[in-house]
């Protein structure tokens, strides 16, 4: 698929009931965009926990089973909630977001950092691993960086 198609997609998207609505209202986009930035705070904050506990500067006299057990929960509440609204906030304005660099940088990093923490972090720290562990947050932290910085760099685009 080139990228012609791809953005013949999103016009037909942002054509949309949905996108046409929200674009439409004068308070609806930023009640959902607040909505949006709650979620990042439940899912960074849940994040920055863990990433933290990883490299050693919080909590060092706490298993981090039970640190990730108390987060995993949170992870997935603000990841839930960052999709529920983040699909209408794409929809009302999908041809702006296919021409911003920072759209896509945001979910690429996503994307990996959801993969990292299911599929290397969460399972190396059920492993219990040494020292590698704090390069894994390290690495954990950086990426939700990158997904933090470069989302909100969208509405500077």
């Amino acid at each position: 698929m080139d990228s012609k198609e791809i953005l013949e997609i999103f016009y037909s998207l942002e054509d949309t009931f949905i996108g046409e609505y929200v674009r439409s209202s004068i308070w609806l986009f930023p009640v959902i965009e607040s909505f949006h930035l709650i979620g990042l705070g439940i899912l960074g904050g849940s994040i920055v926990v863990m990433d933290l506990k990883l490299m050693k500067l919080i909590f060092r006299d706490i298993d981090k089973i039970y640190i990730l057990e108390q987060t995993k929960k949170f992870f997935v509440l603000g990841l839930s909630l960052l999709f529920i609204t983040g699909v209408p906030l794409f929809l009302s304005e999908a041809v702006k977001l296919y021409y911003s660099r920072a759209f896509w940088i945001k979910m690429t990093c996503l994307v990996i950092g959801v993969i990292f923490v299911y599929f290397v972090r969460n399972p190396l720290i059920i492993k219990k691993q040494g020292a590698i562990m704090i390069v894994v947050g390290f690495l954990s932290f950086s990426i939700w960086t990158i997904v933090a910085a470069s989302g909100r760099w969208i509405g500077f685009s």
